[in-house]
């Protein structure tokens, strides 16, 4: 068959390993120099280039300029829903790398999916949602109901106000750690959003985990329920 997506092209794009690992980089949702993807990539900055170059021309990052700075990220959503979903099978199949310390378990727990939360908290998060009636699912469809629009109300976060964008208000992203569901879309970015904004959350600086604060804790477990003990 000669007519169709050239899946094969996208595919060799993501499946060279230094870029693979960039891809991963970005999906923290930062934008980061050709520097730093050369340290993410373990290769030289002549050869991250090179491989920046090829992800740009097949539409997988974009670049911007901020003074002398070239600063690249993923280019969308839809890049980052392809990763996060190669994640999951690659974790499924046993394809997993080695674990290299404590932050690996901080990142099953509470991680950036790009802009949404993920890990284990995320999929608490989603559950609750789902399971108090606040999201809907609509076949592969997911919709907020009208009791899910008053509780995002009385968090704050006001839907109208939220950047224009594709993305859908709510979408499902299949965790690759915990392998089950959270809540991507403009909605998940939303309620990451909130969390940082509120104080009970803030973004690691060197990695993609999410740490919550004994408030912020608190404040989840509030609204999604405690883990309850074995």
């Amino acid at each position: 068959m000669k007519e169709g997506p050239d899946i094969a092209r996208i595919a060799a794009l993501i499946g060279d390993p230094a870029r693979a690992n960039i891809l991963t980089a970005l999906m923290a949702g930062k934008a980061l120099t050709a520097s730093e993807l050369a340290q993410e990539a373990g290769v030289s900055l002549q050869t991250t280039s090179a491989h920046l170059a090829k992800l740009d021309q097949g539409g997988l990052i974009g670049m911007r300029k901020s003074g002398r700075h070239k600063y690249f990220r993923l280019a969308g959503d839809e890049v980052a829903g392809v990763l996060e979903a190669l994640m999951g099978l690659a974790a499924g199949a046993g394809h997993l790398r080695t674990r290299t310390g404590p932050k690996d378990v901080a990142m099953r727990r509470a991680r950036v999916c790009y802009n949404h939360l993920a890990g284990e908290m995320g999929v608490r998060m989603y559950a609750a949602m789902l399971g108090r009636g606040y999201l809907r699912q609509e076949g592969e469809a997911l919709a907020l109901t009208p009791a899910g629009t008053d509780f995002v109300a009385s968090l704050g976060i006001d839907l109208g106000a939220l950047p224009r964008s594709k993305a859908p208000m709510c979408r499902e992203c299949l965790d690759w750690s915990a392998r089950q569901s959270h809540l991507a879309g403009q909605l998940g970015r939303a309620m990451l959003s909130h969390f940082i904004a509120r104080g009970w959350a803030r973004r690691d600086k060197g990695s993609r985990v999410v740490w919550f604060s004994p408030a912020g804790e608190a404040a989840f477990d509030r609204l999604f329920g405690a883990v309850q003990p074995a």
